[in-house]
């Protein structure tokens, strides 16, 4: 798979991107697109967001920011008719009532290009037993070369059903459309250390998922990119002696950094096709 392709087309189309996501990682997730060579925009009110909806190459959509369920919904819509694709993370999915309310009525009412969420929260939208720990991925449900393979036959089913690209995130990254799958190995244990490595990913993929049209191969792209810059970041730390709040610089420069040839040579993966 051509990354280096991928991301440098998004650095020549420098995608503007819109995000409707929550306070804690907003700043994150602005900073993300703009390492990665695109453009933020994080209109979020009902009032406007179908407006703002006409000029941008793709739509994030944050279960972060609960509250503005129904600025989604306008914004999804607007997108779905425009031929925009749509990513969504169902941050907390399963997790409260209101949760499972929102991501039902989410999609019932949107059709996302591509979903991106940890373990837990895709195993709830898979109709799995799911045990997230807030907006964290439950132990019992993190993703290990024990469990791949029936994690990806999830994924895979799940991916055939809503007719979508899954991505789920973790120290095994699976994404797949229903009929190709990435494995991805590679990141580092800090990423969890940090508040938003998971909305910043999904920041990214729809910067690349607004640059390439095969989506399934710009969320592995954006994957790889993510992974490859982690670690990067981390043997700053390491070298320096520095923590989390650094790391979390550390890690947007690396993706402003990063060339072709680092996503290239440094990107762990795997491709099946059924």
């Amino acid at each position: 798979m051509e990354f280096a392709r991928v991301l440098r087309q998004v650095r020549e189309r420098r995608p503007l991107v819109q995000c409707i996501t929550n306070f804690v990682t907003v700043n994150d997730c602005a900073n993300i697109i703009l390492a990665a060579g695109g453009s933020p925009t994080m209109a979020e009110h009902p009032l406007e967001v179908e407006e703002a909806v006409s000029n941008v190459q793709a739509l994030v959509c944050n279960m972060g920011a609960v509250d503005k369920a129904d600025s989604m919904i306008l914004a999804g819509k607007q997108a779905n008719r425009l031929g925009i694709p749509v990513i969504l993370d169902p941050v907390g999915a399963g997790g409260t009532k209101l949760r499972r309310d929102t991501v039902k009525r989410l999609q019932e009412e949107v059709r996302f290009t591509v979903i991106r969420g940890n373990a837990s929260e895709i195993r709830y939208l898979a109709g799995q037993r799911a045990c997230g720990s807030g907006v964290d991925v439950g132990a019992p449900d993190e993703i290990t070369e024990k469990n791949l393979s029936p994690a990806v036959d999830m994924a895979e089913e799940l991916a055939r059903n809503l007719k979508t690209v899954i991505a789920i995130s973790g120290e095994i990254d699976i994404i797949c459309d229903g009929s190709r799958t990435c494995i991805l190995r590679g990141g580092c244990a800090t990423m969890a250390r940090i508040t938003g490595s998971g909305c910043m990913l999904t920041a990214l993929m729809g910067a690349f998922c607004g640059s390439w049209d095969d989506s399934f191969a710009a969320a592995c792209a954006a994957t790889a990119a993510m992974g490859v810059s982690g670690e990067t970041a981390e043997r700053k730390r390491l070298q320096n002696g520095t923590g989390n709040a650094t790391f979390r610089s550390d890690l947007i420069d690396a993706v402003f950094n990063l060339t072709g040839e680092q996503l290239t040579q440094g990107a762990n993966y795997e491709i099946h096709e059924r």
